[in-house]
């Protein structure tokens, strides 16, 4: 009996030493424990803790009841301290295994809410992961837009410094057209000056060669008289 206390006691040790350390096996473990929970497999292992604990209760009494015989006695043999050893021993490795079987369950019970908190944390941090890599899948399209209409207008912008350099060129052009056709016109109103002047002087000469004309033919006129 003792022998197969202190071997599940010694077992349960292990457990949670194994529940300590993280370790492959700790997850074999608790898979294995999570199948014991499932089913009829908490009824089983209650109706062993009480089980074991009416064992102790029983085992307790008789010890009680021995030591309370030798205490009324007044002598107490060696096989009667050996029993009462025995007892007492029995009833330490029994509580420790239920204590350390409540710790095991315990540990279960917190590995357990760990992972759940775990995967709801990742599941958090996965969803956060993908609303940002969203975030930055649409950051990277107004980017790719912004880029595309910075391209757009430097076209534009690169379109109208071409036509205003043609549209300067073509107004130089213009200005040096206008300047010749302005040297034109000076000139050309100056020979008009000019041939009006030149224009002037041959009516001034036509008026002139008119009067002579007239004063010989008056003369002429006269002398034909005085002959006749």
């Amino acid at each position: 009996m003792i022998q197969l206390l202190l071997g599940l006691v010694l077992a349960e040790m292990a457990l949670i030493v194994v529940f300590i350390f993280q370790s492959p096996p700790s997850k074999l473990v608790t898979m294995a424990l999570d199948r014991v929970k499932r089913g009829q497999g908490p009824i089983v292992v209650k109706a062993i803790a009480g089980v074991i604990f009416l064992v102790i209760m029983a085992t307790a009494y008789n010890a009680l009841v021995l030591r309370r015989r030798l205490t009324h006695d007044g002598e107490a043999s060696g096989a009667d301290q050996i029993l009462l050893a025995n007892y007492w021993l029995q009833i330490s490795l029994m509580g420790t295994s239920l204590f350390l079987g409540l710790t095991i369950d315990r540990f279960h019970y917190c590995f357990q809410e760990l992972s759940v908190r775990r995967k709801h944390s990742l599941a958090a941090a996965s969803e956060g992961i993908k609303a940002l890599e969203q975030e930055r899948t649409k950051l990277q399209e107004k980017i790719m837009k912004l880029q595309t209409q910075l391209e757009y207008r430097d076209n534009e912008a690169n379109m109208l410094k071409s036509q205003l350099m043609k549209t300067s060129e073509e107004a130089l052009q213009l200005t040096i057209q206008l300047e010749q056709k302005t040297k034109e016109a000076i000139s050309a109103e100056a020979n008009a000056l000019a041939l009006r002047k030149q224009s002037e002087g041959f009516l001034l000469e036509y008026d002139r060669l008119l009067e002579e004309n007239q004063i010989l033919r008056r003369k002429l006129f006269s002398e034909n008289k005085k002959d006749m």
